[in-house]
């Protein structure tokens, strides 16, 4: 029995047509064949530029941009979707998507550094949106997850660099492969993640799965496949998010609808 799974990103994609051709072909190669992919993107208009990390590299405005992925979430549910993957490594509101919707509720970031654990024993994590790190070293300390952790580091690779990268890989896997040499020596880590999706997927598409001996996590097609399993083990077992205590639940369906416009965001529209 086939599925359909809601993509999210955190980037416009209207605005990077090259990126989202890459996401296509990499989630093809990866899903089951009767697995369906919709691609959704933030609403056009959401950044200045095509550039998302001037904005996400604020908590205030991070915070702020992470409404539409309720926005999403609830639309994925009410269109008929198996599961809702977001697929951006910092997951804004995904304890709050999780508690709103019945679907399974998959985050990259969370799946991809559980994962980790599960091929080494200690993780490095890189990226290039640097003002994050504090973000994700708070993130890992939530998962429970900091004792495993080698820790977070700017890889010194733009964003401008990676997508000129879809077109000549070439410089940026150079520039990522010295900087993941230096942070497995320093460090001492035995897994990495490369850090955001737009990078995460220019080295996976090119092939780059490990520096030296070294796993690279494909963190975009972990979250896909993550999604399929937990559609599969909820259909085979009833397995779902737990409904118990402040963080897991919410209020009636029609008390959420009531919040929500007063607060002005039942207008974020992803469409039915």
């Amino acid at each position: 029995m086939g599925m359909r799974i809601w993509h999210q990103s955190f980037t416009v994609l209207e605005d990077l047509p090259a990126y989202g051709e890459a996401l296509a072909e990499r989630a093809a190669e990866v899903l089951r064949p009767d697995s369906e992919i919709m691609f959704h993107g933030q609403l056009p208009g959401t950044y200045p530029s095509d550039y998302p990390g001037d904005d996400i590299g604020y908590g205030f405005t991070y915070m702020m941009h992470g409404h539409q992925w309720l926005a999403a979430a609830r639309a994925a549910e009410r269109q008929g979707y198996d599961a809702y993957a977001m697929c951006t490594l910092p997951n804004p509101m995904l304890r709050e998507a999780r508690s709103l919707v019945d679907i399974p509720v998959i985050g990259l970031g969370e799946a991809s550094l559980h994962l980790a654990t599960m091929l080494g024993q200690r993780f490095g994590v890189m990226i290039f949106i640097d003002r994050m790190i504090p973000h994700y070293e708070e993130q890992i300390r939530a998962y429970g997850l900091a004792e495993r952790s080698a820790g977070v580091r700017a890889n010194g690779i733009s964003f401008a660099q990676v997508l000129a990268g879809y077109t000549d890989p070439g410089p940026v896997i150079e520039q990522f492969t010295a900087a993941a040499r230096a942070m497995i020596a320093e460090t001492g880590c035995d897994v990495l993640i490369a850090g955001e999706v737009p990078i995460s997927l220019l080295l996976a598409r090119n092939g780059i799965a490990r520096i030296d001996d070294v796993p690279l996590i494909d963190t975009f097609a972990v979250t896909l496949k993550m999604a399929e399993t937990m559609v599969e083990l909820r259909r085979a077992t009833g397995l779902s998010a737990s409904r118990h205590g402040f963080h897991n639940s919410v209020p009636s369906a029609a008390r959420v609808d009531q919040v929500l416009a007063f607060y002005g965001l039942d207008t974020l529209d992803f469409g039915d």
